[in-house]
Parts: structure tokens; C-alpha cells; sequence
């Protein structure tokens, strides 16, 4: 039977949000031939907060991202992208605690001499205590923590700073999200480490205490603003400055979205299938007709961090070698610091200057959220000075770049929400949700491409799971790229 000129057309893919999940998704489906749109609300970059900022011929990160992963077909896919623009960075981080630099990954006479015999052997007796008597239901990362590296040792090294980048009390972030962060660690794994390494054949390293990393050289927006060009040089689409703010839907299916670009015009996109990685409460609270109360309800009811850098240009030599440092410090807002330059001196773009990423955690909406560029700068030279690192005389010049829904809360009920919100999409089959965001789920970058992979393969008959993408496969960041087995791929469901 001949097919009619309608059937002959390419199937139309809808995609919302460019960040890594996304553009993955948008350059597999354009391979695979669909006809791919991308909506992405920035209307100047793409990479989410993978992508990379440029000022004054400088270039930063939102955060430091390092690429890793187990997974052959995800390196083979970022190499693809940029065959000769990765670099190897040796890692370096340290944490900054009452005036003093504590190597990290772990190492105990460092660690002793800064913390003193007395409270060295506090938390060793602390340590000792949490393996004999550990807390049964581990509710919260504190628990989680506690029962791994005793109370002292939480106090000191997890407590401000977890507290700083979520704005929560620690007995109220939820264990998960600890055992998917540092899974396998240990203290005891940590000191081996420190004492002896890791020996030939004996199995991979702690993904928390990898030495080194490939990165391009231009820093992560280089690999998704190469995305971007393979998708529109295949023929796709990307529109930039596109807030999705409607999803229709009829019969359950979605149908198409309605977009919002800056100065207010709305444009509806038609599609067969629709991929999103957008936030996952402003997807369902975009619905239209809404959906249930209970679903409505669960989204309303999920929460955000929202994440700004203050980028300063110090003058003269590099003021520490560290790729970033975490600050535990109390008496200051700053949570981490990011040296630019110990990334890749490529990003600097004057010789004989650094550039520094002073990273803070906030509410949208909150002091530090209003406050002006000029005293979020001022606040970063003070802060930075007040810490003894670098004087306030050679910072040349700053700015502020600010993340809306930076990461996803892991706060008490949250999974029960998501599970709520699950029950209720799964009611579109052509509605996939990716990324991140797009499931409120700590993927790392790697995770989030494989949930757009797999999300791609669906399309084309497979049956995964994206929702085991995280928890269904080890995970570690270490040896050979040519030697590391592919990431086990979630099972497929079974019809």
C-alpha cells in the first residue's frame, strides 16, 4: 500500500531545556532521524549549569565539571564531540577550616597535625564509637554520616559546609542522597588510600578520591556548544531564549508546548514525542489541563537551591594551586572557591592574572540573591581577604552570574513526591523526562546523558528504565579511558 505524503514525513521530537541531557537527547535523535527541536530558556548559553560563562576574554564554570565516566559509550560520545580538545588536570582540593588546609582526599598526618593530638583522638574514640553502636534507621545524611565517620569527624568536615550549600539543617537532607553522593566510602577506605594507594588489579578507586581528569580545554560549554552545532548542522533546531511555560495535552498524550521568549511572544511547538529536562515541578505545574491535585500538590511541595558565582580577576601570581577548595569555615557566606586558571590556563585571558569562582548557596529571593553585583563582588574580596588568601588590593574586576533552581532538594518526603509524580506522567507515553533536574534525582553529568540516551533507544522500541539509571549500576571515575568497561545499562522492562 503506498503511504501518503503525510506518512512520509519525519517524525517530530520536542525537547525542552539544553543542557547536557537534552542536547544528548537532541543530537542521538537527530541521528536516529527524527525531527528535533530544542527549547532552551537561556537566550545566550547552552550546558545548563555545565556551561560556561565568558567575560572580557575570561571564561568560567557554573561549578566545576570534571568529565568521568565508566561508561565506554559516554566518553567515546564526549571524544566524538572534541577529539582534540581534552586536557588532563591533576586534581587538587583541599578543605579550609579554622584557618588551616586539610588535604582531601584524606591524609592522616596532615589531618592530625592540623587538628591537634586531643582532638585527633576524639575522633578517633568518636569514630570507634559509631562502628560499635550505630544508629539502626538511617534517616538523614547526618545518620548516614555519623555511622561512617563518627560525630566528631561529621562535625567537623560535613556539618557547615553541607549546611552552607543546602540551607538546611543536615538531620533534615535524606540519607539517599548521601549514599548516592559519597557511596563506598569509608573512613577506614579513606586511610588506606592515604597510606598505601591503590595497587595494580585491585579494583577502582573510590570515585570521591579520584587524582586526575579529562576536561576540554576550553572548559564543559565547549563540549555542549559543539552539541548544539551537531544538531543544527544535521538539520535540527535550536530555539534559544524559550521558556516552556504551557504543555498541552488530550486523549493522554501531550499534543504540544507553548513557549515564551524574553520580550513576551508566544509560540506553540507541535511534536509525536516530547522530551524534558526542565525542572520537574515546573513540568507538572506547566500541564494544561492541569493535572491531579495530588500531583499539583507533590511538585508544589519539591524544592530548589539556587546557586551564584562572583568571578574576580586577581592580578599577579596564582594565588593557591588547588582546583577548587571547599570552605568550612563558619564566619564566612562563601561555600567554594574555584580556581580557573589550575583548570585549564586556556580559560585566562590576560598571562599573568587568575580567575576565581567564588561560589555561594542561596534561596531565590534571599539576601545574598538580591543583593547588587557590586556588593556580591565587595562581599567576595572581603570574604576572600578575611580568609588570608588572596588581599582585596589585586582584585582587578568581577561579575555575579546567578542559577535558578541549581540542584534539586533531597529534603524529608521527597521521594514519596517524586513517586507520586511518576504514577502520574507515566499516564503519556510520549512524555519522557530526563536529567537532573527533569527527575529531581542526583545524576552527575554522565548520568544525565545516559537517562537522554536510553531515553532516545525508547523511542525506537526499547523498554528502560530511566529511573534506574543511578541506581542500578556501579559507578566510579577512575583508570584508563580505553580500559573502562561500559556502565551495566539498566535492564530493560519487561512487555
Amino acid at each position: 500500500m503506498p503511504q501518503t505524503p503525510e506518512q512520509n514525513l519525519p517524525r517530530k521530537i520536542l525537547i525542552m531545556g539544553a543542557g547536557p541531557a537534552g542536547l544528548t537527547a537532541g543530537y542521538d535523535a537527530t541521528v536516529a532521524g527524527w525531527k528535533v527541536t530544542v527549547l532552551e530558556r537561556d537566550p545566550e548559553y547552552v550546558g545548563g549549569i555545565s556551561r560556561t560563562v565568558r567575560k572580557d576574554g575570561y571564561r568560567f564554570d557554573i561549578g566545576g565539571h570534571r568529565f568521568f565516566s565508566k561508561s565506554a559509550e559516554v566518553t567515546k560520545w564526549w571524544k566524538d564531540r572534541l577529539p582534540n580538545d581534552f586536557i588532563q588536570v591533576r586534581r587538587m582540593s583541599r578543605i579550609y577550616y579554622r584557618g588551616r588546609f586539610f588535604d582531601y582526599p584524606l591524609k592522616p598526618w596532615n589531618a592530625l597535625s592540623n587538628l591537634g593530638v586531643f582532638t585527633s583522638l576524639a575522633c578517633m574514640g568518636s569514630y570507634a564509637w559509631a562502628r560499635l553502636f550505630p544508629k539502626r534507621n538511617e534517616k538523614s545524611l547526618e545518620d548516614w554520616v555519623t555511622n561512617r565517620f563518627g560525630r566528631r569527624l561529621f562535625r567537623i568536615f560535613f556539618k557547615t559546609y553541607t549546611e552552607k550549600v543546602w540551607g538546611i539543617p543536615t538531620s533534615e537532607l535524606s540519607a539517599d542522597w548521601a549514599a548516592q553522593r559519597i557511596k563506598g566510602l569509608s573512613l577506614t577506605q579513606a586511610v588506606l588510600n592515604a597510606f598505601k594507594g591503590k595497587s595494580p588489579g585491585e579494583g577502582p578507586v573510590i570515585k570521591t578520591l579520584i587524582d586526575t581528569f579529562s576536561y576540554p580545554r576550553l572548559g564543559p560549554g565547549q563540549m555542549w556548544e559543539k552539541a548544539a552545532s551537531d544538531i543544527t548542522g544535521l538539520g535540527g533546531t535550536i530555539v534559544m531564549g524559550a521558556r516552556a511555560t504551557r504543555i498541552l495535552h488530550a486523549g493522554g498524550r501531550v499534543v504540544s508546548v507553548e513557549s515564551v521568549s524574553p520580550d513576551g511572544k508566544a509560540r506553540t511547538h507541535e511534536a509525536d514525542q516530547f522530551i524534558v529536562s526542565m525542572p520537574l515541578q515546573e513540568t507538572v505545574l506547566a500541564f494544561d489541563p492541569p493535572l491531579s491535585p495530588e500531583a499539583v500538590s507533590a511538585a508544589q511541595a519539591l524544592r530548589y537551591r539556587d546557586f551564584l558565582t562572583v568571578a574576580l580577576v586577581i592580578e599577579g601570581e596564582n594565588p593557591f594551586p588547588d582546583n577548587w577548595i571547599y570552605i568550612h569555615e563558619p564566619g564566612v557566606k562563601l561555600g567554594r572557591i574555584q580556581n580557573f586558571r589550575n583548570w585549564s590556563e586556556a580559560m585566562i585571558g590576560r598571562p599573568g592574572t587568575t580567575c576565581l569562582g567564588l561560589e555561594y548557596f542561596c534561596f531565590a529571593g534571599d539576601g545574598l540573591w538580591t543583593a547588587s553585583d557590586a556588593d556580591l563582588i565587595e562581599l567576595g574580596k572581603r570574604e576572600l581577604a578575611a580568609l588570608g588568601l588572596v588581599k582585596s588590593g589585586r582584585v582587578e574586576g568581577g561579575t555575579v552570574v546567578r542559577v535558578e533552581k541549581a540542584y534539586p532538594m533531597y529534603d524529608p518526603g521527597y521521594l514519596e513526591r517524586i513517586a507520586v509524580i511518576r504514577s502520574e506522567l507515566e499516564r503519556f507515553p510520549n512524555l519522557h523526562v530526563i536529567g537532573r533536574n527533569g527527575m529531581h534525582k542526583y545524576n552527575n553529568q554522565d548520568h544525565s546523558m545516559m537517562t537522554a540516551m536510553l531515553a532516545v533507544r525508547n523511542l525506537e522500541g526499547a523498554r528502560y528504565n530511566l529511573w534506574k539509571v543511578n541506581t542500578d549500576a556501579e559507578y566510579h571515575e577512575d583508570g584508563p579511558e580505553e580500559d573502562r568497561s561500559g556502565r551495566r545499562m539498566p535492564e530493560r522492562t519487561k512487555a
